[in-house]
């Protein structure tokens, strides 16, 4: 496994695979930190990446579309259209040497933006798709998945003694609100669900889990309309 950022030009094969990781700055609850969709997108991504051959690990987007948090101190959005822009011309240029470009999304408001751009890039003839962390049955928000994950990926950030549980009901039930108004207005402390019983256990199987679904996700490339990379 390369890292883009350890290379230097000559040493780049011949049109590989560029993976980069898609994170935000958003409010996590009082216990995990605001770079967590950063740090499980980049873990999840370093995990697949000894499996698939000849790819590239760029180093992460870090801001990513999270205005529905922007009521939490510490957030910082830079919005879809923006979000939009920027993957375009990220794509546009990386494709000028790399054969692949994949995009490792942790941050489910980053879609909206990926959607918009993915097919573009690949109307105008590049080989591009995106991947979300997705966990069937997981909870929105600074849950338990996340802490796991957390806790996993970088226990030492994890505010064990500061996790509560936030607004459980399911998504479909918040988003109307959440989306007119934030999510503050539906959970006061950011959370949507509960972090009792995360551990670093699970979220080990958890990342175990994701990469592999990555890398074979990889290994088919099979892309939907919009641009997604299927499992």
């Amino acid at each position: 496994m390369t890292s883009l950022g350890d290379t230097t030009w000559p040493e780049i094969p011949e049109r590989p695979l560029l993976v980069v990781p898609l994170g935000s700055v958003e409010q996590h609850g009082r216990h995990l930190p605001l770079a967590t969709d950063i740090r499980t997108a980049e873990t999840v991504a370093w995990d697949a990446m000894p499996a698939i051959e000849g790819a590239l690990l760029a180093p992460a987007i870090a801001y990513g579309a999270s205005g529905e948090h922007e009521g939490f101190p510490g957030t910082v959005s830079i919005g879809t259209e923006t979000l939009t822009t920027l993957l375009v011309e990220f794509g546009r240029s990386a494709c000028r040497w790399a054969g692949r470009l994949l995009v490792v999304n942790g941050h489910g408001g980053n879609s909206f933006a990926l959607r918009a751009a993915v097919p573009l890039l690949r109307a105008e003839g590049r080989d591009v798709a995106w991947w979300s962390l997705a966990v069937p049955g997981g909870d929105a928000h600074a849950g338990r998945t996340e802490t796991s994950l957390m806790l996993h990926v970088e226990p030492g950030v994890v505010r064990r003694g500061r996790a509560e549980p936030g607004e459980t009901a399911p998504l479909r039930e918040l988003l109307p609100r959440m989306r007119a108004e934030g999510v503050r207005a539906v959970s006061p402390n950011g959370v949507l669900g509960d972090p009792a019983g995360a551990s670093a256990a699970e979220g080990g199987a958890l990342v175990a889990d994701l990469a592999g679904r990555l890398v074979a996700a990889v290994r088919k490339w099979r892309v939907d309309p919009a641009g997604r990379l299927l499992d």
